[in-house]
């Protein structure tokens, strides 16, 4: 059964003859974005100095955070909204979706099924955007480093701004790691979307290299 249902989704990435509700018949290819054809660019910053410093302390101070966890390092991210440690008064706020979120918060390990989703959730994510990496897990696969399915090195897949190191970091370093990230933000040196622009090429070949079952656009915008 399990192999009948693999044969079906696999036979459903192939490019098929659909008719629509007017009866005109059109081509579909499932693995074709058609939102958007066109791979991301370099975003520069706005040639005045003063419009380019606000521009960064307003993304510095609204911080909105598409939560990730794969593991255990997603069990700091919770106290962070209670009132002990109130992280709101920081202007840090959750998200649900990609679509409203401007950080990516990663929390523990990413294994080679997971790795397809953060992918494709960072590029959804608008820009400009950033990636917090927690956990050692996600700087070199933690104490599953020789394991089959985990990644080793996130920022080989996509871009990390900033890293929070321990296994698990306390609520309070990831606070902090909040507040590095709003310094690098404000000085203009927060640039991992404009990196990822840069070597995309790059991105997508380490991606695809341990993605074996790539059943979803290049460009996921």
């Amino acid at each position: 059964m399990a192999k009948m249902n693999y044969g079906k989704r696999k036979a459903d990435l192939e490019r098929r003859s659909v008719t629509g509700p007017d009866g005109e018949v059109f081509e579909v290819d499932p693995m074709k974005n058609y939102f958007c054809e066109a791979p991301p660019k370099v975003y520069k910053p706005s040639p005045l100095t003063p419009l380019e410093k606000f521009y960064n302390w307003c993304r510095a101070e609204s911080i909105y955070i598409l939560g990730f966890g794969t593991g255990c390092g997603a069990i700091e991210m919770r106290p962070l909204m209670s009132p002990m440690y109130d992280a709101y008064r920081y202007g840090v706020h959750w998200r649900p979706t990609p679509r409203q979120s401007t950080v990516f918060v990663i929390g523990g390990y990413a294994s080679v099924k997971t790795i397809k989703r953060i992918i494709r959730s960072y590029e959804q994510m608008p820009g400009p955007k950033y990636v917090l990496a927690v956990c050692s897990c996600t700087i070199n696969g933690g104490m599953y480093w020789d394991s089959y399915n985990t990644i080793n090195r996130l920022d080989h897949y996509i871009p990390v701004d900033v890293y929070v190191t321990g296994c698990m970091p306390r609520p309070e370093a990831l606070l902090d790691s909040v507040e590095t990230l709003k310094k690098r933000i404000k000085e203009g040196r927060a640039e991992g979307q404009n990196k990822y622009a840069e070597n995309f090429e790059w991105y997508k070949a380490n991606q695809k290299q341990i993605i074996k079952d790539w059943d979803m656009p290049d460009y996921n915008w």
